[in-house]
């Protein structure tokens, strides 16, 4: 009997505890996690936004200076302004949803803004009184566009940069949101999301610089852009109808006081100085539901190591914590900053480097209308905006060679799991962006020539002569661009992943787009630059309208000479790096050292 009822209070005991245990680690009801059958409804809205959104991106250039009769400079500017504001947004979106809204609002609210915008701007095709009127090649000077038209476009524009900021730093979360991550099951759907994920992108882009390109330029701008819209519609109709069996994660708050806190904290302390072995006198803390990694201490920005000083004055909460985490940060928190810190200068380099790759989205569309375009001996003409479709073509072509052949290749030379570091990845995309804009100025300089010696019989408007060069000259340039977008691009996302704290992921991804929002305005800068210097000069405008007339392979040549500096610099960088986790020769603070810890005076 004795024997039965100690059995009886260990169960009972084992069974409380478990239940204590359980009701300290799950605060809220158990998630139900149905990744596979809410993949339908994400991936659908996922294909059918980008549909929406690069249908009507891709063949803008050619929409406003040929319906709204912009100067080809003035268009360009516009929509390097456009995509830099565009891609700034996401930093934004990305704060708003992690600390009040959550991915779900925060998308849902973003697919309506995105489909008003694309909605406004078909308008600007379908309705006269929107748009100047049509300008014939024979006129000198066409009618530009009235400040109320202009006001209704950049109305459009404006509702898609909210739509845009909203929705990239929040769908591919969101997609993972929707699977176990405790789960093996879990983590092979979350892979599959990825795969479908990038492969929906691949697939937007092709239909929409080849299908939705051509009914634009060849059969009506009305339902050239009117089919982007219908997209949008279906991608929202799509993602709400999955409401009801997403799983919906509320926000958290937001990382960014974390950081705040420890630059503020180390200006407090500035004057304090720092003791010999900071890893072992600093203040030690580590959340226990943190889903950070514990960072090695590193003696980079070692300025930053004393937010973590103790002082007389500072505070210890009973569970460990720091009572005002706005003068006393811990060592772990200094580190996260680090780990931020250090990324930005190679983001820096990532900036350049994509001024080369917006010249091949831009320029290359120009190039395109005054070159033959015809597809070999027909008739059919190949629209000037679809030639950036052989950027991604590349691209998607290059993914599976590198990951199944290069790869494994590597790691037997290297012994490295991916082959090659990831910075090293990111300085071969670099070096590439140099050869693109060699290559595009070669070229160029063949096609003007010809345009001068052997034009065809066409004309444009605005424009002189098209150049007897085939257009299909352009494909190398813009292939080296996809090319440099796999290393590099790919690199970057890859790079930034992996490189910031856990709970700043989202944060890495709008990083990203923020720099392509930084080229695009440089882009811009150099651009608005370059002609209005080169303009009143004896060699002449180098962009002109009419390129024959200018000197665009000077424009290139002057990229390239940026991208090799750049280059130096990236090394520069690259040498100075050290990757998240590893630092030689310094020790990591182990939890059970914080009895080492001493304020300091």
């Amino acid at each position: 009997m004795e024997k039965n009822e100690k059995e009886t209070m260990e169960n009972n005991k084992k069974e409380t505890m478990e239940k204590n245990d359980k009701a300290i680690t799950t605060d809220e009801p158990e998630v139900n996690y149905r990744g596979v059958k809410a993949m339908p409804f994400i991936i659908g809205n996922e294909t059918f936004e980008k549909l929406g959104a690069i249908g009507t991106l891709a063949n803008l250039l050619v929409y406003l200076t040929t319906v709204f009769n912009m100067k080809s400079i003035t268009a360009a500017t516009l929509v390097n302004v456009f995509n830099g504001t565009t891609n700034f947004a996401t930093l934004i979106g990305a704060y708003l949803s992690d600390t009040y809204f959550g991915r779900y609002k925060t998308l849902g609210f973003a697919t309506v803004a995105s489909f008003l915008g694309l909605l406004v701007i078909a308008l600007t095709a379908a309705i006269k009184q929107l748009h100047p009127p049509h300008c014939k090649s024979d006129e000198i000077a066409c009618v530009g566009p009235t400040a109320g038209q202009m006001v209704f476009l950049l109305a459009g524009f404006a509702l898609m940069v909210v739509g845009a900021g909203g929705i990239r730093p929040c769908n591919l979360a969101f997609g993972a949101d929707q699977f176990n991550p405790n789960t093996e099951s879990g983590k092979k759907g979350t892979n599959s999301f990825f795969n479908w994920y990038f492969f929906t992108l691949t697939f937007a882009m092709m239909v929409s610089l080849t299908l939705i390109v051509y009914v634009q330029s060849d059969v009506s701008w009305t339902i050239g852009l009117a089919i982007p819209a219908a997209f949008m519609f279906i991608s929202g109709v799509l993602f709400f109808a999955g409401t009801k069996i997403y799983v919906i994660v509320k926000p958290e708050g937001s990382p960014i006081t974390g950081l705040v806190q420890v630059i503020v904290a180390a200006v407090k302390k500035r004057r304090l100085s720092l003791p010999e072995q900071p890893w072992l006198f600093l203040f030690n803390y580590m959340p226990p539901k943190s889903i950070n990694s514990k960072l090695l201490y590193t003696q980079q920005f070692r300025f930053l190591d004393k937010a973590a000083i103790m002082t007389p004055d500072d505070r210890i909460n009973p569970d460990g914590s720091s009572a005002d985490p706005w003068r006393l940060c811990s060592v772990q928190q200094v580190e996260e900053v680090k780990c931020v810190m250090r990324v930005i200068p190679i983001w820096a380099s990532a900036i350049v480097y994509h001024v080369a790759i917006v010249q091949q989205q831009t320029y290359v569309v120009f190039q395109a209308l005054q070159s033959d375009r015809r597809f070999g001996n027909t008739t059919f003409q190949i629209p000037a905006a679809s030639y950036p479709v052989f950027n991604m073509l590349t691209l998607t072509l290059f993914i599976p060679i590198y990951d199944r052949i290069m790869v494994p290749m590597l790691r037997r030379i290297t012994g490295k799991e991916g082959g090659i570091t990831l910075l090293q990845r990111m300085g071969i995309g670099i070096f590439l962006s140099v050869l693109i804009s060699l290559v595009a100025a070669l070229v160029e300089n063949h096609r003007r020539t010809l345009a001068h010696t052997k034009p065809t019989l066409g004309i444009l408007p605005q424009r002189g002569a098209i150049s007897s060069m085939s257009a299909q000259w352009l494909i190398p340039q813009v292939a080296i661009a996809g090319l440099a977008e796999a290393f590099a691009a790919i690199g970057q996302v890859e790079f930034y992943y992996k490189q910031f704290p856990e709970n700043m992921r989202s944060f890495a991804g709008s990083l990203f787009f923020c720099g392509m929002a930084v080229s695009s305005y440089l882009s811009g800068f150099l651009v608005s630059i370059v002609h209005h210097t080169t303009r009143g000069n004896g060699t002449g405008d180098w962009l002109p309208e009419d390129l024959n007339q200018g000197r665009l392979e000077n424009f290139y040549y002057l990229i390239a000479a940026l991208g090799v500096v750049n280059c130096c610099y990236f090394l520069v960088c690259s040498s100075w790096y050290r990757y998240k986790g590893t630092e030689g020769g310094t020790a990591a603070i182990d939890t059970e050292q914080k009895d080492l810890v001493k304020p300091l005076v």
